[in-house]
């Protein structure tokens, strides 16, 4: 079987993690590196990874996730935080992520104004910025978990959370940052439920 369907046979929503079990400081590393290399609309990198690791902090985040264990018995419990006004057109942020490419002038203004027709066209008819960068974060979740799951580690997304709570306790900047997902990661312990998938006949249409 090829490696990447394994890792995607192995993953699942792993909801008992072994406490004693501690992911090693460079799998971890790698964890967060599969997750910065992640593709991004426009390449605006939307993310930031917030590694919960305090004992006492993680119970507080524990109480805003519906007292949902693993955010407590797992070995590392991340929140990823979604960008919010770094990513609205015009911002410094937006300017300096575009200037990195060492476009001419013209070439980088010309894809500025796409960028902002974009949004006016495509985002701000349909979400917020918060809800767009959010689905961006998406796909570094699915990136980290799958590639924690190449490594032998268990993931956990979850989204059984009060979104302020998380915040507070964290002493996020709303104005900058909303809180996207939290996902835990670390070793499964015992008998885990069976995971359910449709057929693909029911998913797949040709047209």
């Amino acid at each position: 079987m090829q490696p990447f369907l394994q890792a995607m046979n192995f993953r699942h929503a792993c909801k008992k993690f072994d406490p004693q079990q501690k992911i090693a400081e460079a799998d971890f590393q790698q964890i967060l590196e599969f997750g910065r290399l992640s593709p991004s609309s426009f390449g605006m990198e939307h993310w930031r990874f917030v590694v919960v690791q305090t004992p006492e902090l993680r119970e507080k985040l524990r109480e805003q996730c519906w007292n949902q264990p693993q955010i407590t018995d797992s070995s590392h419990v991340m929140v990823i935080l979604a960008k919010s006004a770094a990513v609205e057109p015009g911002s410094t942020y937006v300017k300096q992520l575009f200037g990195r490419r060492g476009l001419p002038v013209e070439a980088e203004q010309a894809y500025l104004e796409r960028y902002a027709a974009h949004n006016a066209s495509e985002i701000a008819p349909y979400m917020n910025t918060f809800a767009w960068a959010s689905k961006q974060c998406y796909i570094a979740l699915a990136n980290m978990m799958t590639g924690a799951a190449s490594l032998g580690i268990d993931s956990c997304p979850i989204e059984g959370f009060s979104k302020a709570g998380v915040e507070e306790v964290l002493g996020v900047d709303t104005a900058q940052y909303g809180v996207a997902v939290v996902v835990a990661f670390g070793y499964r312990a015992g008998e885990q439920t069976s995971r359910l998938r449709q057929p693909l006949a029911e998913l797949v249409e040709y047209r």
